[in-house]
Formats: structure tokens, C-alpha cells, sequence
């Protein structure tokens, strides 16, 4: 999704659509990958945890939802996909050790800087932060899939 957040001209825009598609195909791989563990002796769901995540996923779409009306609000929406990028990077860090990936921690640093190099663009340049911020964070984002897509099918 993060790729389509930018508003393009030609020849990024092409290459956007590849990162779209490629994301997608590897969101399909993931879940081909995974669906026969879900009914068949997969892991044992934990109820503790379900509320954890949950309590971090509704704490990340209240902080970004917030967030963007607020900016909205007082006439910044250029800035939401920094402001959500950003709560995206932080949210990773809770997460990570619930979800038992050390890597989550990176990608939430990796999620920030891009933010906060976006946020820094935009302020001193003609060029979006949205330009910048969905084309970082879809790149760190696909890599991040791709690779955990890899290190499931070799320890599946």
C-alpha cells in the first residue's frame, strides 16, 4: 500500500506499480505458504498474547488516525505519511518481542529515519513527503516480507 501513497511522474511511477505488484505476489506467497499450518497442528494460539497485539494494533491505527486529523486540521496533510510511517516504525518495537522477530526492531528504526528523512526533504525542498516516506517505507517494507518469506520456507 505505501507504494501507492506517492503521487509520481513517469518513470518512478512505473516502478511504483512493480513495487505494488511485487508486494502483492509475495503477500500471496506468504499466504500460500502458511495455510496449511493453520488447521493442521499449527501453533497453539495464545489469548494473552492475541490481546497484546490487539491492544498494539488499536493503539497504532488511534495514534495515526489522531494524528492525521489532526493534521488535517490545521492544514498539514502533507505530513500524515510521515506522522504514520512514523507510528508504523513504533509500533514494531512492542511488537517484536510478542511476535518473537528481533528483525521487527530494524525495520522500526529503518521505518523512522525514513519518516524523519522525509519529514526533512519536504521541509527544505519542492519535493513531497509522501513521495519520499511511501517509496522508503514501501521498499523497507517488501524487503522486510520478502526476507521473512525466505526464512519461513526454509525453516518450514
Amino acid at each position: 500500500m505505501w507504494f501507492s501513497v506517492p503521487a509520481a511522474e513517469q518513470p518512478l511511477r512505473a516502478l511504483l506499480v512493480v513495487g505494488s505488484l511485487a508486494a502483492l505476489l509475495t503477500a500471496v506467497a506468504g499466504g500460500v505458504l502458511v495455510a496449511p499450518t493453520r488447521g493442521a497442528g499449527g501453533a497453539v494460539r495464545d489469548r494473552a498474547t492475541d490481546r497484546r497485539y490487539l491492544l498494539i494494533a488499536v493503539a497504532e491505527f488511534a495514534a495515526a488516525g489522531l494524528g492525521a486529523a489532526v493534521l488535517a486540521a490545521v492544514g498539514w496533510s502533507g505530513y500524515i505519511p510521515v506522522l504514520v510511517c512514523a507510528v508504523v516504525g513504533l509500533h514494531f518495537f512492542p511488537l517484536a518481542p510478542l511476535l518473537r522477530d528481533p528483525l521487527l526492531r530494524p525495520l522500526g528504526v529503518a521505518l523512522c529515519v525514513v519518516a524523519a528523512v522525509g519529514l526533512a526533504i519536504a521541509l527544505a525542498s519542492t519535493v513531497s513527503a509522501g513521495l519520499v516516506v511511501g517509496t522508503g517505507a514501501g521498499l523497507l517494507l517488501l524487503g522486510y516480507a520478502v526476507q521473512a518469506l525466505v526464512r519461513t520456507h526454509r525453516s518450514g
